[in-house]
């Protein structure tokens, strides 16, 4: 099979990755890819906005299957565009990505199905919108409506940091459009945990737990990020917090989804805070999440493909999923000034280093090849992941790996896993 997929981050190179095991894979495209997924696939110069240029790639090419790596191309309606042009596209169709594109819709389809989450009021106008913050207590969660990168949610400790951040948002449009609108949250207290299911919209497949590390300085301080580094499994994520999530979350979205005729296919990422009540939702994305898919897809022990095909073809419950037992952790490298603004073409070196490494995988986020050197070009450069027995173990291999790696003012944190690791010692 010729397969294409759309995007060029550290998710994508991990998609890629895993499908260029695959026995019935003949072929990988990647749009626009970079160097790093460059090795493992070709890489074409469209990018993932560019769905018509897309659609007439894969028709030229026969691309037998295209898979959506960015929430961006989703919320135009590439899967609709791709499907209408006989084209077979894994994701949600634009009505189903929506869950990702406004957080006013999630919380409202959240609220129509009983489904736990903070309280919250959605606001367009500053003024009502400060109103409401007043009536509330600290910390208070300022959220952006649509896409902005995994930056548009705002944690504020004082009243006159949230009335900043709103002003920020709805006057200053630092996030543009997607700050038309604002959602402010109720602040939930507990661990993070990620949770991805695959659905072809009627059955549900749950993936590895994860969770993922959000700020970028070590104990969680700091601004948020896309994701600083992520660990499958969660130990939060106990077998009880399973299926209550699958019977309290997903399922009655599933349900609440089709009420509104919209039959969902594709990842479900159900980001979860999980309180003392239980599993309670801070957002869902239409997507892998990122870095989280590079550790689930280095314990995913099946052949992706076939899953991802069941999803398209409504027949999930006929697969299943067999993961690897050991512990797998990505620790992302970022460039200096990361989130905010950071400098380009850092030379990076000892990757070589890494080029044939057994217990792991160098996933490609930000990077260019200039001549034989290795440089940078993104915010977050690289998302270093291995595999071990244990969460120690696992966690001493990534650090070890790490080590070999650097450019001038490279920046990681020095805890990923730490909660894994200290109830691994409880």
């Amino acid at each position: 099979m010729k397969i294409l997929v759309i995007g060029g981050g550290g998710r994508e190179h991990a998609l890629v990755w895993k499908l260029s095991h695959s026995p019935r894979v003949t072929k990988i495209f990647c749009a626009p890819g970079s160097a790093g997924i460059g090795e493992l696939a070709e890489c074409v110069a469209i990018n993932p906005e560019q769905i018509e240029q897309l659609a007439d790639f894969a028709i030229k090419e026969n691309i037998d299957l295209t898979i959506v790596g960015p929430e961006l191309p989703l919320t135009l309606g590439i899967v609709d565009l791709f499907e209408s042009r006989g084209l077979r596209a894994f994701g949600p169709n634009k009505a189903g990505a929506q869950l990702e594109g406004s957080k006013a819709f999630t919380k409202e389809i959240l609220a129509e199905n009983g489904i736990p989450t903070a309280a919250f009021g959605t606001f367009t106008d500053a003024g009502a919108a400060r109103q409401f913050l007043a009536e509330q207590k600290s910390p208070y969660v300022i959220k952006a409506d649509g896409l902005a990168a995994g930056k548009g949610v705002l944690i504020c400790a004082t009243l006159a940091e949230a009335e900043a951040a709103i002003d920020e948002i709805l006057v200053r449009k630092a996030f543009g459009a997607a700050g038309d609108k604002v959602v402010i949250e109720e602040f939930l207290a507990g661990e993070e945990a990620s949770f991805m299911v695959l659905t072809d919209g009627e059955h549900i497949l749950p993936l590895a737990s994860s969770q993922d590390h959000k700020r970028i300085f070590d104990n969680d301080q700091g601004p948020n990020t896309g994701g600083m580094g992520a660990y499958s499994p969660a130990p939060v994520v106990t077998p009880e917090v399973h299926e209550r999530v699958l019977r309290e979350v997903l399922m009655p979205l599933l349900a609440g989804l089709k009420r509104k005729n919209i039959r969902y296919r594709g990842v479900i990422y159900a980001g979860l805070m999980i309180t003392k009540e239980g599993p309670k939702v801070i957002e869902f994305n239409a997507r892998f999440g990122d870095p989280e898919c590079q550790p689930i897809m280095m314990r995913l022990k099946s052949d992706l493909l076939p899953l991802l095909e069941a999803c398209i073809d409504g027949k999930l419950d006929r697969v299943s999923a067999d993961w690897h037992d050991e512990m797998a952790v990505c620790v992302v490298l970022a460039a200096q000034g990361y989130p905010g603004s950071y400098e380009k073409g850092k030379e990076i070196s000892g990757l070589g280093k890494l080029a044939n490494w057994p217990q792991g995988f160098v996933f490609h986020a930000g990077t260019a090849k200039d001549g034989n050197r290795w440089i940078t070009t993104g915010g977050r450069v690289l998302g270093v992941t291995a595999r071990g027995k244990s969460v120690a173990a696992a966690v001493a291999e990534v650090y070890r790996a790490v080590g070999q790696i650097s450019w001038a003012g490279m920046h990681y944190r020095k805890d990923i896993a730490h909660r894994a690791l200290s109830a691994d010692r409880s």
